[in-house]
């Protein structure tokens, strides 16, 4: 009955926000676009669908000229440096929704990790994991990242790995600090009382009380990782070339900048296309924080 009761208040409240509704209108757009992808934008068979290939004219043949051709009927969204927008903005969904929820869900892990030992344990423990996740946290984001792709090399797995390593910070931080607050309520005492091991406590009892602020930081991290990734295919050390890839799209138009009368679908529909998938995640992470923040139910 609580839970039912819960879930009605969860619901209401999600009507009533509109800023919340249009965010999950949106991100329910884009998942459906990225379900259906091969049906939207067709690949070629036994052919990976991510690797576009050169967009082809109304009879067939390989469009081989890297200059902007302007949208038609065969390419809606036209065609920039050999490839079709339209295949790189439909494919190009399930790009940033693979980058995004794989390096959120992994670096989050991480950091929930190296934030609970140390808050639950302290002392040299918390000293030692703490000036580690300092030392990274020093290190620009965005630098470090291009660092570690010039290294392992282009391709859209070094960027996630890249961003995997340089991204659990900030949850470690917050985790920690939820669980400093928490451990000493009484139901934590209690569970120490009874003798129940340390690593349940953390995972009954801590986690589920402290973990909340870190889903909304995920759903608001989402679209700042597409944003990260995008950049470094648009400095050339993102995704391979010819990888379906909103950042590569971009990069194809940058020699164009300066003649956007030739080449601005180029930049229009993909960057559309970034700009609300990063809405759609930033007003879900709003809504989320309305939900469970205790201090915003009243």
């Amino acid at each position: 009955m609580a839970m039912k009761t819960e879930s009605r208040r969860i619901l209401k409240k999600l009507v009533k926000n509109p800023t919340a509704m249009l965010g999950i209108f949106l991100l329910v757009f884009f998942i459906i676009v990225a379900i259906l992808a091969p049906v939207l934008a067709p690949s070629e068979p036994g052919k990976d669908p991510f690797k576009m290939l050169p967009a082809k004219t109304a009879e067939g043949k390989m469009i081989w000229s890297s200059n902007p051709i302007a949208p038609d009927s065969t390419h809606p969204f036209g065609v920039i440096g050999k490839y079709d927008v339209w295949y790189g903005v439909i494919w190009g969904t399930r790009s940033a929704f693979k980058i995004g929820l794989i390096v959120s869900i992994i670096s989050s892990i991480i950091g929930i990790i190296v934030g609970s030992i140390s808050a639950y344990f302290g002392g040299w423990i918390d000293e030692i994991l703490m000036r580690i996740t300092d030392m990274f946290m020093a290190i620009p984001f965005l630098v470090a990242a291009m660092i570690m792709t010039t290294i392992l090399g282009k391709g859209l797995d070094k960027v996630t790995i890249a961003l995997i390593i340089f991204g659990w910070m900030q949850v470690a931080r917050l985790i920690r600090g939820n669980i400093l607050q928490a451990k000493e309520e009484q139901y934590v005492l209690a569970a120490k009382a009874l003798g129940i091991r340390n690593f349940w406590i953390i995972v009954k009892h801590l986690l589920p009380n402290t973990i909340f602020p870190v889903i909304v930081q995920i759903s608001m991290r989402m679209g700042s990782l597409v944003i990260t990734a995008a950049s470094l295919s648009f400095l050339g050390v993102g995704a391979e070339i010819g990888y379906a890839d909103w950042g590569t799209l971009l990069n194809y138009a940058r020699n164009y900048m300066m003649q956007l009368d030739k080449s601005w679908f180029a930049v229009v529909y993909p960057g559309i296309a970034m700009v609300l998938f990063v809405l759609a995640w930033n007003l879900v992470g709003d809504a989320l924080r309305d939900i469970f923040d205790p201090k915003m139910r009243a």
